[in-house]
């Protein structure tokens, strides 16, 4: 086949082992035009203005770059202008207008993070795990203007692990894209690719995620309150306070036992023990302000917390809806 002319949307390092592949072996199946980012953006703590990985990917491989605030007209009449059969997004950042949607030839797709019709939304990595899912994946869908609401040609899982976070599983969800879109380019060129509509009846809804959201309510069972630990890391992570210290937790998971809510009821050689409404919660990796993430057996060396101890419960905001979250 001649390769598809792929015009690349997105601007989070998730999608590199996709562009990686596609600048390699894919190449024979599409054949990269340019890429479209978010502008560059002042970050941390100096406020330094500096390029996301897939600009300076996109550099590196001599791709055009464009870096629009909006998509203007100009800008669909630029996208027009390359000529693409095909443009793929992913963690793009922008909401795409009907008109910049219609311009590729063939059909403007979208891989989703989450086994869509579920956690439709910006924070579906992190939202799957931190409500107990055992499984997700990336859903190839066509993009309608409707949020994530367009009909699915394909989808590929992965399992979610008890002591996943969500910097583990965007790993395994960016590696299973390459095998999705090399099933997927050969059929969408012949004309072949099929989409099936979403099930509405079973659709959920993820929103974007703040620094509010890393409470952790000791009133709230062991296993519920390890999920959200694990989906929330690293950011906007989890704390607590302790010994009036803010404290980031990076790993947890629950075990049987009892313990008031909130109490430390001792320390096992893998974690903080601390009772909740059901069961035991594992603190496993802890850190201090300005301190590295230490396994619990390390940070505890370091920092006492004596049995008896009691941790403050934070509010808990939902994280998953039936109807779209308010902005």
């Amino acid at each position: 086949m001649i390769p598809l002319n792929l015009v690349f949307l997105g601007s989070d390092p998730i999608a590199l082992p996709l562009l990686d592949w596609l600048a390699g072996e894919g190449s024979r199946l599409a054949k990269i035009q340019a890429v479209f980012t978010q502008p560059d953006r002042a970050v941390g703590r100096g406020q330094k203005v500096t390029a996301n990985a897939i600009k300076v990917w996109a550099l590196a491989e001599g791709l055009p770059v464009y870096q629009p605030e909006k998509l203007t007209d100009d800008v669909r009449a630029q996208l027009s202008a390359l000529g693409a059969d095909v443009a793929l997004v992913m963690a793009y950042g922008q909401i795409l207008r009907d008109e910049f949607i219609a311009t590729p030839r063939l059909c403007t797709l979208n891989l989703h993070t989450s086994l869509l019709p579920k956690y439709r939304g910006a924070s579906p990595i992190q939202t799957a795990i931190a409500n107990g899912e055992r499984e997700t994946g990336v859903s190839l869908m066509r993009i309608v203007r409707q949020l994530d609401a367009g009909p699915v040609a394909a989808v590929e899982r992965v399992t979610i692990d008890p002591l996943d976070t969500a910097e583990e599983i965007e790993s395994k969800l960016a590696a299973v894209c390459v095998p999705l879109m090399a099933r997927c380019l050969p059929d969408l060129d012949a004309g072949t690719l099929e989409f099936a509509p979403q099930d509405e009846g079973a659709v959920t809804f993820c929103r974007r995620l703040e620094k509010a959201d890393g409470g952790v309510d000791f009133a709230r069972p062991a296993e519920e309150l390890a999920a959200r630990i694990n989906g929330l890391f690293p950011w906007p992570a989890c704390a607590v306070s302790l010994n009036g210290q803010e404290v980031k937790l990076g790993l947890a998971d629950a075990l049987p036992g009892t313990g008031a809510p909130g109490e430390v009821v001792g320390a096992d050689a893998d974690g903080l023990l601390v009772g909740t409404a059901r069961g035991l919660l594992r603190l496993r990796r802890l850190q201090r302000p300005g301190g590295k993430l230490l396994l619990a057996a390390e940070f505890l060396r370091g920092f006492t917390v004596p049995t008896g101890t009691r941790l403050e419960s934070r509010p808990m905001a939902p994280l998953v809806s039936a109807t779209p979250f308010r902005r």
